[in-house]
C-alpha cells in the first residue's frame, strides 16, 4: 500500500517539462490598491509566539480595536490593514513595538520591497558617562559602531 501512496505522490510532483503559469500584469490582478494602507511586520521568534495570538492583541494593544484588521501571511510574517491613515502614522511613529515582551519589526507596506526588507530593525542609543576627553563625534561613532551600523550622531560640542 505504501508503495502505491509513493507513486501517486511521486506524480502530484512538479517535473521540469511542466509549463509555468505566468499571471497577466494587469490591475484586477493586484492587490496594490488595497494594501497601500497597511503595515508588514515580522516577528523575531515565531517559535516562542503564536501568530493568531498576536494578530487578535496588537489592536487591542494600540488600542484600535474596530479600525485596524490584522492578517497572518506566514508563521513569521503578519500585515495590519487599518482604516486611516493617522492610526497607520500613529502606530509607525511609536517606534520599536513588542508582543509579550519580545520585538518584532514593523514597517509601512511597499509594492516592491528591497532585500532586506523586515530584516532590520532601527533603534536610537543613548550613550552615558562619556569621558570628557573623548566627547568628540569620532569617538560617539566609535561606540556606537559597537552596537551596529550607525546612522546619525545626534552631538552637539557646543550644547550641555
Amino acid at each position: 500500500m505504501t508503495s502505491s501512496l509513493d507513486k501517486k505522490l511521486l506524480e502530484l510532483s512538479l517535473e521540469e517539462e511542466d509549463e509555468p503559469f505566468d499571471l497577466p500584469d494587469l490591475p484586477e490582478y493586484s492587490s496594490s490598491e488595497n494594501n497601500t494602507m497597511s503595515l508588514m511586520g515580522r516577528l523575531l521568534n515565531p517559535e516562542c509566539r503564536k501568530m493568531a495570538n498576536l494578530i487578535s492583541d496588537m489592536p487591542r494593544k494600540w488600542q484600535i480595536y474596530d479600525r485596524v484588521r490584522g492578517v497572518a501571511l506566514s508563521s513569521d510574517i503578519f500585515q495590519f490593514i487599518f482604516k486611516f491613515e493617522q492610526d497607520l502614522e500613529e502606530i509607525l511613529s511609536r517606534g520599536v513595538h513588542t508582543y509579550n515582551e519580545w520585538t518584532m519589526v514593523i514597517d509601512r507596506w511597499v509594492e516592491n520591497p528591497p532585500p532586506d526588507y523586515l530584516r532590520y530593525l532601527p533603534v536610537r542609543v543613548q550613550i552615558r558617562n562619556i569621558s570628557v576627553n573623548n566627547r568628540t563625534t569620532k569617538s560617539i561613532m566609535t561606540f556606537g559602531e559597537f552596537a551596529g551600523q550607525v546612522i546619525e550622531v545626534a552631538f552637539d560640542p557646543m550644547k550641555a
